[in-house]
């Protein structure tokens, strides 16, 4: 029988590195599977790479049901989690158990929330209520325009503060998004669960990208995240040379014809 990785195995390889990206279907939840990562996020950055939207404030619930259950089913092996989109578990303690609850229900290992201090107590809830959490300090990409926006984040004693208080609520492991590298090198060194660095510099634990930032794929590419290849012109181009062999009359049943240089 196949067991997937469970989140006492991730807490466990704190201090050895190793990569997680994101996927928001099964196709290529079972690339990443294939590829040897064992940890996928269903990021709610799925409104801006996938849906269209400017900001992942407009993605639901059930947009995260959607697309992680398509990962999961693409997989086997790998851990899912899935975040928790914007106010889905602001408002109370029961919001967010019983929202995670929605999110383990379609296949998912675990969650991801936002917040520091400030959610110290909804993420311990969720904890409590038998279901693993990720946490989010640094930018946080659901209120990042209602507090300093997508600038890198400095202050280390609310930093620090964040870091030891998601990790005494519970969290198994902490995403540190565009955090000082030096403060992100230091919370690593301070909190016994792995960090998971996105523009956080290389003291991290773990890294994670977005997969159509690391693919080119995405129309805004972050300084931080430089793409490992430019599909973009990969797939704009195999489109290409498909319609002009259909405008030139060719049958696609018979392959691509030979394109001239």
């Amino acid at each position: 029988m196949i067991h997937r990785t469970r989140a006492a195995a991730i807490r466990d390889r704190k201090g050895q590195p190793f990569a997680t990206i994101t996927a928001y279907d099964a196709a290529f939840g079972r690339a990443a599977e294939a590829a040897g990562i064992d940890l996928i996020l269903v990021g709610d950055s799925l409104g801006n790479v996938v849906l269209g939207y400017p900001s992942t404030v407009s993605v639901t619930l059930e947009d995260m049901e959607r697309h992680g259950a398509a990962v999961v089913r693409g997989t086997e092996r790998s851990h899912i989690c899935i975040d928790m989109p914007f106010m889905s578990y602001e408002a109370s303690n029961e919001d967010a158990i019983r929202n995670a609850g929605r999110l383990i229900r379609c296949g998912a290992q675990s969650v991801k929330l936002e917040g520091g201090v400030e959610r110290a107590e909804r993420l311990a809830a969720v904890v409590n209520a038998g279901i693993p959490v990720i946490a989010h300090i640094g930018v946080g990409p659901q209120t990042a325009a209602l507090d300093r926006g997508f600038r890198r984040r400095k202050d280390r004693d609310r930093l620090l503060a964040d870091a030891d208080a998601i990790a005494a609520a519970g969290a198994f492991a902490v995403v540190l998004e565009m955090v000082d590298h030096e403060i992100a090198r230091e919370i690593t060194q301070r909190i016994p669960i792995p960090t998971i660095g996105i523009g956080s510099g290389g003291g991290c634990d773990a890294q994670i990208l977005v997969l159509y930032d690391l693919l080119g794929f995405s129309s805004f590419i972050p300084p931080f995240a430089k793409p490992y290849v430019n599909l973009f012109d990969v797939v704009t181009g195999a489109m290409r040379h498909y319609a002009d062999d259909v405008a030139a009359g060719r049958d696609p049943s018979d392959g691509p014809s030979e394109r001239k240089v």
